[in-house]
């Protein structure tokens, strides 16, 4: 039976993350609020529980499933060739909503579907995410929903598709504007603006000039 968390109380915030943590170290779901979506989790380096991740949405591994961190700082470790540009990104726009699309390193035992040696990271501006993912450390994250479904805009939504599989909800209240994140490819030499979301990109050449747009 799932159990579910009220995060705006402060008793049941305390208690909701401790239980979170400790679903994750099981190899358990979790879903959580960040900035953007509500999203689906679980410990990132867990590669069965990436896989119960996936069935749990009906998702292939054709999607690899991005991963979200607590800390700039945790980049180092995960990953590399990381340019002056990444980093001039992560700078003005961590945390938020900007996703990075970054070679990971190869030492990594990790599954997170086809990947080819890339990972899709961020840090989400989410006190609540923020928090979790500082104790547990990173995790697989897609958005709580059912393949081919909307993003849930809040927590009863997201508990309506996925239910059980998900051991514990977290309910941060309802996400304003359920604006995705930007997605921007920083492993060739010039960034590349995959998926504009909440960042257009006349804000993002305000830090990378150079910046191109996938066609």
């Amino acid at each position: 039976m799932a159990r579910r968390y009220d995060c705006n109380e402060a008793t049941d915030r305390v208690t909701g993350l401790r239980e979170a943590a400790s679903a994750v170290r099981r190899g358990e779901l979790v879903v959580l609020p960040t900035d953007t979506v509500y999203g689906i989790g679980a410990d990132a380096f867990s590669s069965e529980a990436v896989g119960d991740l996936l069935a749990a949405k009906g998702s292939g591994r054709n999607m690899p499933t991005p991963v979200l961190i607590g800390s700039p700082n945790t980049l180092h470790g995960l990953v590399t060739d990381f340019s002056e540009h990444a980093w001039e990104l992560v700078d003005a726009f961590w945390p938020g909503p900007l996703t990075l699309v970054a070679r990971h390193q190869p030492s990594l035992q990790w599954d997170l579907g086809d990947s080819r040696g890339t990972v899709a990271i961020r840090m989400p501006l989410h006190p609540v995410a923020i928090e979790l993912l500082t104790e547990v450390g990173p995790m697989a994250v897609t958005s709580a929903n059912l393949s081919g479904h909307a993003a849930p805009e809040d927590c009863d939504a997201a508990q309506g598709m996925l239910g059980d599989s998900v051991s514990v909800y977290l309910d941060g209240g309802p996400i304003p504007g359920l604006v995705p994140s930007s997605i921007v490819d920083v492993t060739g030499k010039v960034p590349v603006l995959l998926r504009e979301g909440a960042l257009s990109p006349e804000e993002l050449r305000k830090v990378v000039p150079d910046l191109e747009v996938a066609s």
